[in-house]
């Protein structure tokens, strides 16, 4: 499985379309050298763009103090403990962060901790997906689009998620989609990361399989 980190985000170029006219990829720069294609489609809307583009932009960010979970997503949402010493605050982010990205790019975001609204819970995306009619579950005939949120490890029992990511893109015959993940930690402790063929969680916790996407309203 590839790990890609992105060590600076940069536009080094693109594959142009046959004859010209829109591009077929955007290629990030990630670490060691290494690149990944973003198929760029030209027919989402305005607001799956500016998700993208905003989910984009934080790659690279990293909790601080460095090994804490001390993050400025979570303090935007005034969630967490205040233990950083700074002014972020204290707690696992990675659905923090998916929120602040909707809500930056202009979606419907409600976050608070009422059944049915986005919250620090991974699964709450679940339970917002399901109220809002835009819950896919892997394996379903859907196929993600850019600025959906990936959903891992959920068991709907108990409620219970293990990770969520920012979708950028999706490759034809991969098992999972190309996503930025906040609170990653495959390439560091807690830092904003990207994945190509994300089809399990990119988290430290063990084995938690792609679940389902939730679109914005």
């Amino acid at each position: 499985m590839l790990v890609l980190v992105l060590v600076a985000l940069v536009y080094v170029g693109a594959h142009a379309a046959s004859g010209g006219g829109t591009p077929q990829f955007t290629v990030l720069r990630v670490g060691h050298g290494e690149t990944v294609d973003v198929p760029n489609d030209p027919t989402i809307s305005p607001l799956r763009a500016r998700i993208v583009s905003i989910a984009e932009s934080q790659i690279g960010y990293a909790s601080n103090p460095p090994d804490s979970y001390c993050n400025k997503y979570s303090a935007y949402w005034f969630s967490g403990a205040h233990d950083c010493g700074n002014a972020n605050l204290d707690e696992q982010w990675c659905a923090d962060f998916a929120a602040w990205v909707w809500l930056k790019a202009g979606a419907q975001v409600d976050y608070q901790y009422i059944h049915g609204d986005l919250n620090s819970s991974s699964a709450s995306f679940y339970e917002w997906g399901m109220a809002h009619g835009t819950w896919h579950a892997y394996g379903s005939d859907y196929v993600p689009e850019p600025g959906d949120v990936a959903v891992y490890g959920l068991d709907t029992a108990s409620l219970i998620a293990a990770h969520v990511a920012i979708v950028i893109g999706d490759v034809a015959g991969s098992r999972g989609p190309i996503a930025v993940n906040g609170d990653g930690d495959l390439s560091g402790f807690s830092v904003v990361e990207v994945r190509a063929d994300e089809y399990d969680a990119d988290v430290q916790r063990g084995d938690a399989p792609l679940s389902g996407y939730v679109s914005p309203d």
